[in-house]
């Protein structure tokens, strides 16, 4: 308890001070929390049932899902922050990192960041274009006692070009339309502030075919330098590293 305590509290503090902003952070920590409780699925339903009967949090159920659909958490300050509390990030003074985007299929025609993604590893049962959001994620590769972990480490929403161009009010940040950024483009941008946060670090980010070009490789290297390396084109049977 407290080490979640040290790891919590300073989160709460990268919220605003306004009275909208305490209670997201409050609501923030507490939906934290439930994820961990090993009973509870990571269903957001079941977040709430937690908050209220577990923790006794009296929030509505619409401003429930409006919080946990929001895109105006600081994330950006969040991260930040977690990186800090990561106590031995680096694997033989480097870190290892894997790159990928996936897809999260929606119900909900006002969600933020939804559109008609491509799933190519939808089944012949399944819809090939779901409506759903599509999230470029960088996680951290730790062994972690004698197992590899992937602890997320940053994530952005790809947002379509045809529906910027289109202004959906889905796609909407802020009230604003966004600039268009490829999922390249997103990933080197993380890339580069993980290196300028952990500066002289070497970084070593696994990842796809579809990743692994000079789309991602060259912008990289281009504010990284020699400190950054891509490997990719892995094969199922090929080991990563070796665990001593």
């Amino acid at each position: 308890m407290f080490i979640l305590r040290d790891i919590l509290n300073p989160l709460q503090n990268k919220f605003s001070s306004c009275k909208l902003g305490t209670h997201r952070s409050r609501w923030f920590v507490y939906a934290l929390l439930s994820f961990i409780i090993p009973f509870t699925s990571s269903i957001s339903s079941n977040i709430l049932r937690c908050m209220h009967t577990f923790f006794g949090i009296d929030i509505n159920k619409r401003i429930f899902y409006t919080f946990m659909a929001s895109n105006k958490l600081p994330w950006d300050k969040l991260w930040v922050k977690l990186w800090d509390t990561i106590p031995d990030p680096l694997t033989d003074g480097r870190l290892l990192v894997a790159l990928d985007d996936s897809i999260n299929p929606k119900t909900g025609k006002k969600i933020f960041g939804c559109s008609h993604v491509f799933d190519h590893a939808a089944k012949s049962n399944q819809t090939k274009y779901p409506w759903a959001q599509n999230v470029v994620l960088l996680g951290l590769l730790k062994s972690i006692k004698g197992r590899w972990a992937c602890l997320p480490l940053s994530y952005k929403f790809y947002l379509p070009l045809k529906a910027i161009t289109a202004k959906f009010d889905n796609m909407k940040i802020a009230g604003k339309i966004p600039l268009f950024k490829t999922k390249l483009e997103q990933s080197a941008n993380m890339l580069v502030e993980l290196a300028h946060h952990f500066k002289g670090v070497n970084i070593l980010c696994a990842c796809d075919s579809w990743f692994g070009n000079n789309g991602l490789y060259k912008p990289t290297r281009r504010h990284i330098g020699s400190l950054f390396d891509l490997l990719s084109r892995l094969r199922s049977n090929t080991v990563l590293y070796s665990i001593v």
